[in-house]
């Protein structure tokens, strides 16, 4: 009559294994390279006095567009004043600004105009209702 009481079960001592774990941890903390990251930014500088001149083009939700307020029947009468504007030395920003309902197409139209007029300055916002 046995017994298998008597036999001891062994057991795993952890304490070195997160020794080691530990000591491999502070390894790769003091080898890991310092982050240093610097990012760079081209942020526009102060300018003294008045803003610089802005053109307002308006396109609305029926696909007319007014230019400084200036109905503007035809995209053929548009692109002679965005090419004056673009010709000029320090040429005014152009705020292009089309009501939410207005036809993509004729706003695409205006732009691609405006890029063929070789237009720089340009801003785009809608407008809320």
């Amino acid at each position: 009559m046995s017994s298998h009481s008597h036999l001891a079960e062994p057991q795993l001592n952890a304490t070195p294994l997160i020794d080691v774990l530990l000591v491999l941890l502070v390894m790769l903390i003091f080898t890991l390279p310092i982050a240093t990251h610097a990012v760079k930014l081209n942020l526009p500088q102060l300018t003294r006095g008045s803003p610089p001149p802005a053109v307002h083009l308006e396109i609305l939700d029926r696909g007319e567009i007014y230019w400084d307020g200036e109905f503007v029947a035809t995209l053929a009468e548009l692109t002679p004043k965005l090419a004056a504007v673009a010709g000029l030395a320090d040429p005014p920003l152009v705020k292009v600004t089309a009501e939410r309902r207005a036809p993509y197409e004729r706003v695409a139209q205006v732009l691609a105009a405006a890029q063929r007029a070789r237009v720089e300055k340009l801003t785009i916002t809608p407008v809320a209702e």
